[in-house]
């Protein structure tokens, strides 16, 4: 078995704290769906978001609403890069698991569709 990262993001409209603990779960839900993953699995998710959201931590919707206590989860900001989609939610969860990375769905919501075309995680 091998530790494969999944990547996924989303965006919101207003730095809100119901609607980061939302989108966060959907795009969450979403990831874990896309790649069959039990909680179990889950090493640790890493969450950025742009500066623009401050209203609460992404991670909050993982261990809170969604109920993951067992995995490592860390929240910070990402880095401010011309023209790159304003409030926006990154993660990177770290899984467990027998698939390739190829057969890895990344999971990509909302505004933040456009990071593929942007040259960010152009593969998947």
């Amino acid at each position: 078995m091998k530790v494969r990262g999944i990547r996924g993001a989303t965006t919101v409209e207003d730095n809100d704290r119901e609607e980061i603990l939302r989108a966060t779960q959907e795009v969450l839900q979403d990831m874990i769906s896309k790649n069959d993953v039990d909680e179990d699995d889950i090493s640790a998710i890493f969450f950025t978001t742009t500066k623009d959201l401050n209203a609460e931590f992404p991670a909050a919707a993982a261990r809170i609403h969604m109920g993951w206590t067992n995995a490592a989860l860390m929240s910070g900001h990402e880095m401010e890069v011309p023209d790159s989609p304003q409030k926006c939610i990154r993660v990177l969860m770290l899984v467990n698991t027998e698939k390739g990375a190829g057969q890895i769905g990344h999971v990509y919501l909302r505004g933040a569709a456009n990071l593929r075309s942007r040259g960010v995680d152009k593969k998947n």
